[in-house]
């Protein structure tokens, strides 16, 4: 497996699930190091994204991100960025960079292609000023009421599909989105409960 994409872990596996040859072509024809055009095209669509994270510890969070077409911006085929606002205060993607700068990202079209794309990198927060002199072409934010605390640059190391077997077909339904809101109701109110529950800090 020398010279191949993926951890020493996955490769360990795939030799003792007798998967070598499987996950080999799947790097060879599905993988690559780069955004290619189609992928560019693709993230330019899309008005989500997953958004994975670890700590210094390594201790792991999955976050989701979500604003108009174009929201996260190609920079270039080794490049991209995303906004980051206010939101709950809490910070916890961002803060996780600032530890560790390895990030997952998964934007899914589940509504006209119903297939995935993974891109895997290094993530910077870089203030707009300094991103907009290195990419003055980077539009401003779309989202009314919204002002960027910071960006979230990614170098793409990894970007490959996410097959689109299991992805449901999902119907897009009328809704008025309050961006940036702070209306408690608006936000989902405290849906699971959490505000009344014992915990340890």
């Amino acid at each position: 497996m020398t010279g191949l994409p993926g951890s020493a872990g996955e490769h360990d596996l795939q030799r003792a699930l007798g998967f070598e040859g499987r996950a080999a072509r799947f790097y060879r024809e599905q993988m690559l190091d780069r955004l290619n055009g189609r992928m560019a095209e693709f993230i330019g669509r899309q008005e989500m994204v997953f958004v994975s994270t670890a700590d210094g510890g390594g201790e792991c969070d999955c976050s989701f991100r979500a604003g108009p077409p174009g929201f996260v911006h190609v920079l270039d085929e080794h490049t991209l960025t995303y906004p980051e606002y206010r939101g709950n205060g809490v910070m916890g993607s961002a803060g996780n960079i600032t530890e560790n700068g390895h990030i997952g990202l998964l934007f899914v079209d589940f509504f006209t292609h119903l297939v995935g794309l993974h891109v895997n990198g290094t993530a910077a927060l870089v203030d707009d000023a300094a991103l907009r002199r290195e990419w003055p072409e980077c539009p401003e934010p779309s989202i009314p009421g919204r002002r960027a605390r910071f960006w979230v640059r990614v170098g793409v190391e990894e970007a490959y599909i996410h097959c689109s077997k299991h992805v449901p077909r999902l119907m897009r339904m009328p809704h008025s989105r309050q961006w940036g809101t702070d209306d408690v109701r608006a936000k989902g109110g405290d849906f699971f409960g959490a505000a009344e529950e014992k915990r340890p800090w």
